[in-house]
């Protein structure tokens, strides 16, 4: 069956939602409107259907040590974050606390610093981007990325010798897993195997300058990826052919950055320096209200979650169920 269209969406459609925010990088969002997000102040960040903005959490994550990166809702209403401080590893928090660890090593070895984590029924899947965060320079010959697959609570690695790791998503019938390799301009998919080993990858890859970030599913069975730097949103379909349905960046900016990244000088202040005429960075993109068919998009320097409505709904996430 054919991908319903999705047209072009504009600057113009976008609205802002909440206020202060620092580093929005991972969106969660409910029906109700209500959504949270990773945030280096706060911790863990709810934003009310009105836009205001408030802790999810009583415990002071920073304070603690950790930098909440990708999140998630557990089963039992807690949230759990992936860190990207230097303990690393998954951990679990509730409205009132405490902080514990879910996962802090695999093969006898410290989890690093994590981006992503997806729960999955009773398995979670977490994205390692690289095992050393001190790099300076953003190059496609960084290949220590990893996937781990928790399950039982034992985790183990179940892919590796990726490039920069960033969000992944399984497909609506769960034979595959999506996942973005930020810097090495692609879009990685894996076969599935009923004891989550993966196989058999193939690389969507961009063009130069796409750096795919965020991950979010459609019920249609599309991919929706979106990039830092370009500011673009991708709709990848099952099979594999792509559009760029949203892009917000000057083209003789995103020129220069490609040729730094392909010239393997690519630096944090480049990245972190990039504009569009609206919104910079973005790197989360999520379905949410009631319908499902309003799109919610953070990102790592813009202090709002932005939103627009689309002609298709998302794909229920397991906090939707």
């Amino acid at each position: 069956m054919p991908l319903t269209p999705v047209p072009t969406i504009s600057v113009s459609d976008l609205s802002a939602t909440g206020s202060g925010l620092n580093r929005p990088e991972c969106v969660l969002a409910l029906q109700d409107g209500t959504l949270f997000t990773g945030d280096w102040t706060l911790g863990i960040a709810r934003i009310a259907p009105d836009g205001t903005v408030a802790r999810a959490v009583e415990a002071d994550l920073i304070g603690e040590g950790f930098l909440p990166n990708g999140i998630a809702i557990a089963a039992d209403g807690r949230f759990l974050f992936a860190n990207l401080g230097e303990a690393g590893g998954v951990w679990v928090v509730g409205a009132k606390g405490p902080v514990e660890p879910v996962a802090t090593e695999v093969d006898g070895k410290p989890i690093p610093p994590a981006n992503f984590v997806l729960v999955d029924g009773n398995r979670l899947w977490v994205t390692v981007s690289a095992s050393s965060r001190k790099h300076s320079f953003f190059t496609a010959d960084e290949t220590s990325g990893q996937i781990i697959l928790i399950e039982d609570g034992v985790p183990r690695v179940v892919a590796d010798g990726l490039t920069w790791t960033n969000e992944l998503r399984l497909s609506l019938d769960g034979r595959h897993l999506f996942v973005n390799e930020t810097f090495a301009c692609r879009t990685t998919r894996f076969d599935v195997a009923p004891d989550g080993a993966l196989t058999q990858p193939v690389h969507v890859v961009y063009p130069a300058g796409v750096f795919p970030d965020g991950l979010a599913l459609d019920a249609e069975g599309a991919v929706w990826a979106i990039c830092v730097v370009s500011n673009q949103i991708i709709r990848l379909g099952p099979d594999l052919t792509w559009q760029v349905v949203f892009s917000d960046i000057d083209p003789d900016a995103l020129a220069e950055i490609g040729l730094a990244h392909a010239g393997k000088h690519l630096t944090r202040d480049m990245i972190v320096d990039s504009r569009g005429e609206r919104v910079s960075n973005l790197s989360s993109l999520a379905f949410g209200g009631p319908d499902l068919r309003t799109l919610y998009l953070g990102g790592l320097t813009v202090d709002s979650v932005f939103s627009c409505r689309v002609p298709v709904a998302g794909a229920p996430m397991a906090h939707h169920r």
